[in-house]
């Protein structure tokens, strides 16, 4: 394993939704992996970190 190896993300969250009744905020969450400029969506940080997290163990 090299022991030099990167892997960066750039994480944006954008508002999608406000309910009413709550004013509970749901956000889209676009992660996008620099050196595959690969770019996904998902609807929880959760989600998005899980994601980074096994791009960074395939590096």
């Amino acid at each position: 394993m090299e022991i030099n190896q990167i892997a960066s993300f750039v994480v944006r969250f954008q508002l999608a939704t406000v309910e009413k009744d709550t004013g509970r905020k749901h956000w889209r969450i676009k992660v996008t992996h620099v050196q595959e400029d690969r770019e996904t969506l998902f609807e929880s940080i959760e989600e998005a970190m899980e994601f980074m997290k096994e791009m960074a163990e395939e590096a």
